[in-house]
């Protein structure tokens, strides 16, 4: 019993929970036959997609904050990549790295007006987002006359960001996910960078007065999610060879979901790496698992809404029994040192 009771205390509980709940309803309801749902490329696809920004954006929301810009970050590192190396044919290299550099640019630019004023970032990337839309679009219109713009990359580039592998049906975005949990997990639960992210979203002011530099953090946290989603915008260009203003500008709402259901508090200071990864896994389980089941496809919206209610829920009853669980255990040992003391005293 002290077990199971340790493991549902941990941040990722409430994402392996959701995951395992939806699995069941698939399979016990929908008729699902696991095997083919599970040798399926479509949503371990998608799960990669959002699953690389919703890792950065689960760090950002830890740390108490939000970025909502992220939906139009997607098609700004497509169109930028395609406009760069498909419109005026100039190397791939240099479409690569005008997507990355859009993304440092609106992530900056997101987290100083974050520190520098006393705007919700709420309202802060909501404000970046139609900006950007509108920058994309009329951008897109202005230099190539196009909302929709062709590229040819090249075999290496196709290799790196835009093969499929595997028969031809998984992503390398797949490969490129996993690398980048491995790097989020280290710094989130291994590193001092990590302690610092949890004790911004705990109180910043507490955390700063320790010596822990939150503007730079939250600056830096904003760059990451808005280069993430342009990343993420370049790879799909170069696999499937043109750029859209309008591609990926719906999956905000998918990645924020995700997020949550891999038991990141909205409220910040609570949440982890793993359960990001397994909620990005969950989402893409509900979003294309449908497709293998008699089930309208009407009502995925409707099982995505539970689910992100039941999500909340229990992110925050886990997080009330992590918390009674810390709680009790430094009350025990205050209980214990005047006792050890006093067996001390007498021994000597």
């Amino acid at each position: 019993m002290d077990m199971i009771s340790n493991l549902l205390r941990r941040p990722a509980a409430a994402s392996v929970l959701s995951l395992v709940g939806v699995l069941a309803f698939y399979i016990l309801i929908g008729g699902v036959d696991f095997g083919k749902l599970m040798g399926a490329a479509s949503w371990v696809n998608y799960a990669a997609r959002i699953g690389i920004v919703a890792l950065p954006v689960g760090l950002l929301m830890i740390s108490g904050e939000i970025d909502i810009s992220i939906g139009a970050m997607i098609p700004a590192g497509a169109m930028t990549t395609a406009i760069i190396s498909g419109h005026y044919e100039l190397p791939i290299i240099f479409g690569i790295l005008g997507a990355l550099a859009i993304g440092v640019i609106v992530g900056t630019i997101n987290g100083v007006l974050a520190v520098r004023t006393n705007v919700p970032t709420l309202i802060v990337t909501l404000a970046t987002l139609v900006g950007m839309q509108g920058v994309v679009l009329a951008g897109s219109k202005l230099l190539t006359g196009s909302a929709s713009v062709p590229l040819t990359a090249p075999d290496w580039a196709k290799t790196v960001f835009g093969q499929l592998m595997f028969g031809g049906s998984h992503q390398v975005v797949i490969v490129w996910w996993v690398f980048f949990a491995v790097i989020f997990w280290f710094v989130l639960h291994q590193s001092r960078y990590g302690n610092w992210i949890f004790a911004m979203g705990g109180d910043k002011e507490s955390a700063r007065n320790a010596g822990i530099p939150v503007n730079r953090m939250t600056i830096l946290l904003f760059i990451l999610t808005a280069t993430s989603a342009s990343f993420v915008g370049m790879c799909h260009a170069i696999l499937f060879n043109s750029a859209q203003v309008s591609g990926g500008m719906h999956d905000i709402f998918n990645i924020i979901v995700s997020v949550v259901v891999g038991g990141v508090l909205l409220t910040g200071g609570f949440g982890s790496v793993p359960g990001i990864f397994v909620g990005s896994l969950t989402f893409a389980i509900v979003n294309k698992g449908i497709d293998f089941t008699a089930i309208d496809r009407n009502w995925s919206n409707l099982i995505i809404g539970v689910m992100l209610l039941v999500a909340v829920a229990m992110n925050e009853s886990l997080r009330k029994l992590a918390l009674s669980a810390a709680t009790g255990k430094r009350g025990k040992q205050k209980q214990d040192a005047p006792m050890s003391a006093g067996s001390g005293q007498s021994a000597h």
